[in-house]
């Protein structure tokens, strides 16, 4: 991961040295470039084209990497080092909500790649003014979830969910929201994410004889899960969350992977999607830059991961394109954008809804022979 990092800085020195004339306007880019989080934050560094075609009014962006290791307590001290106009990252609920009331506080303009709703929520979870984040919602993705079984009649769900702050935050989700959607919630069952082994839990689950299993975890322990179900041969469809879309579930999961759905950004399966859909050309030149031009699928294959932070950075360039480096105001004109077609979604924010993105963003994808496939229901 470490050769990863230095590529990075490589890469973006090649952009920002010797090409402009101007200083350059710093951003941080506060993501996970080691340690468990790794293949997350890594794959997410491309300025690229915005450099390209003259940076910010003739000034290049710049960003200053900050490696918080999945470590919420490394991401704080960030804040306090760099003189940037903004944030990108980072990648974890539970850093993010560590870095949550720091940014408030310094009033940085940060977008979030997080995929819990608490950091752009308010009341007990603190002031969002200033944050914003580009994946989907948890709630947005158990909506997905939910629509499908209600039109695929299944009306009794188990759920198995994660104690870290990413699967409480689906958890409370996938309870809110069932009986909205005509669901019953038979059984629920945790585990710690380090787990090796949920075969427990899975067994206390059936025992409730549910339709299908919703299971909501990052990382590792999605295609744990996936090996117990199969282990105990279940004979119901397993669920997993907007989170696990990855090549890496695939490889890890192996022959227990194959029938299992989840929703996921149209970048899975972007090719299956129809002509007339506004993304699909956005997502393929992006996957052109990605493969063919800066041959990060090599060491980082694509993943749903992939275009947060992409989406992020184009959102704030345009923000600092209309308005310039101040903070303030760049916070203004990224709430008062509307329509940015990126590759997660077509965003409008608006005060109250510092995300932007509905269910007509996602997919459902079905994992067969190895491959995402798009779900039609």
């Amino acid at each position: 991961m470490r050769k990863g990092l230095f590529l990075v800085g490589l890469f973006l020195l090649g952009l920002c040295g010797g090409v402009f004339a101007q200083e350059s306007i710093k951003i941080g880019a506060l993501f996970a470039l080691s340690g468990p989080a790794a293949f997350i934050g890594t794959p997410t560094k491309l300025v690229a084209e915005i450099n390209k075609e003259g940076g910010i009014h003739g000034r290049p962006l710049k960003l200053v990497l900050g490696d918080t290791e999945g470590d919420p307590s490394k991401a704080v001290g960030f804040i306090y080092k760099e003189k940037v106009v903004a944030i990108i990252g980072p990648t974890r609920t539970g850093t993010g909500m560590a870095v949550k009331p720091l940014v408030e506080a310094a009033r940085v303009p940060t977008i979030m790649t997080v995929g819990g709703d608490p950091v752009i929520m308010g009341g007990r979870f603190g002031s969002y003014r200033y944050i914003f984040k580009t994946p989907q919602r948890s709630s947005t993705a158990v909506r997905k979830i939910y629509g499908y079984l209600r039109k695929k009649g299944l009306t009794k769900v188990g759920l198995l969910t994660a104690t870290d702050g990413f699967g409480k935050d689906g958890r409370k989700w996938l309870e809110k929201l069932a009986p909205e959607y005509g669901l019953t919630i038979v059984a629920a069952e945790s585990f710690n994410p380090r787990d090796t082994d949920m075969t427990t839990q899975l067994a206390k689950i059936w025992r409730r004889r549910p339709q299908v299993i919703v299971a909501w975890t990052i990382g590792p322990a999605g295609a744990i899960i996936a090996k117990n179900v199969k282990q105990l041969g279940l004979p119901v469809p397993l669920f997993q969350c907007h989170g696990l879309p990855d090549p890496k579930y695939i490889e890890l999961a192996g022959p227990a992977a194959e029938g299992n759905l989840m929703p996921s950004t149209k970048l899975m399966a972007w090719e299956q999607l129809p002509d007339s859909d506004p993304q699909k050309p956005v997502i393929a030149h992006f996957v052109h830059l990605y493969r063919e031009v800066y041959h990060y699928d090599r060491e980082f294959p694509i993943n749903t991961h992939s275009g947060y932070a992409w989406d992020a950075v184009m959102i704030l360039a345009r923000a600092l394109k209309k308005v310039g480096p101040d903070r303030e105001r760049v916070r203004e004109a990224i709430e008062n954008l509307r329509g940015y077609v990126g590759i997660s979604g077509v965003y409008r924010f608006t005060p109250e809804d510092h995300n932007g993105l509905d269910e007509s963003s996602m997919i459902i994808v079905k994992i067969k022979n190895g491959r995402w496939i798009l779900e039609d229901y």
